[in-house]
């Protein structure tokens, strides 16, 4: 049985998240949640005063139908994707249940 909705996770460069959210609402999308996270790749480590800073992320969570994931995700490939300053990355995982959102 295919789920009737995706969880969009959209990970981006700190400071970018809001423009994201922007886009994926002209798209259809209700509402999202952003939250705040720090990068571990090696190769984006900085050292600074011999402290090592790992980047600021952000994360942006989004719940939407089967029908508005490709557009969504489309979306913001094109206007915020790894080739932007945002640097976004996205993926969709299947949600088989969920208790207090409606669409």
């Amino acid at each position: 049985m295919e789920s009737k909705y995706q969880l969009i996770m959209v990970i981006c460069n700190n400071g970018f998240a809001s423009d994201i959210v922007d886009t994926v609402r002209k798209e259809g999308a209700t509402g999202a949640t952003i939250l705040h996270a720090r990068g571990s790749a090696s190769d984006e480590m900085q050292t600074f005063l011999g402290i090592t800073i790992h980047p600021e992320k952000e994360i942006v969570l989004m719940v939407t139908s089967n029908e508005l994931k490709a557009p969504l995700m489309k979306a913001i490939a094109a206007n915020h994707g790894i080739t932007t300053e945002a640097r976004a990355i996205c993926f969709s995982l299947p949600v088989d249940d969920g208790i207090g959102f409606n669409f």
